[in-house]
């Protein structure tokens, strides 16, 4: 299993870069790994995402698509792209410690 240094942390990841343990995440650590992709500063919206994506994933034991987050945190389509540009799916994932969601390119 690989590691990468990411805001002071050791983190466990895959070949991508996805945590591959997510209690290894910490609030904390979101902005640092928000700035690896290229998002400076995370909003309330942010972390609107962000905590739907947390508390869905302990219920649901996997991350969830980008559908789902649209529907059930009413967090439309167009402003996933806004808050997490180019690959929502994979960057709003990726900045809330979870594996990227299945299906996902």
């Amino acid at each position: 299993m690989a590691t990468e240094l990411i805001g002071g942390v050791e983190l466990d990841v895959d070949e991508e870069g996805f945590m591959t343990n997510p209690g290894q995440w910490t609030e904390e650590l979101a902005p640092a790994l928000g700035k690896e992709i290229g998002i400076d500063e995370l909003t309330e919206e942010h972390w609107k995402v962000i905590h739907f994506l947390r508390s869905d994933y302990e219920a649901q034991g996997e991350t969830a698509t980008l559908r789902r987050v649209s529907t059930l945190a009413g967090v439309p389509t167009k402003d996933l792209y806004k808050l997490f540009p180019k690959k929502p799916a994979k960057k709003m994932s990726y900045v809330s410690g979870l594996q990227k969601p299945t299906g996902c390119v």
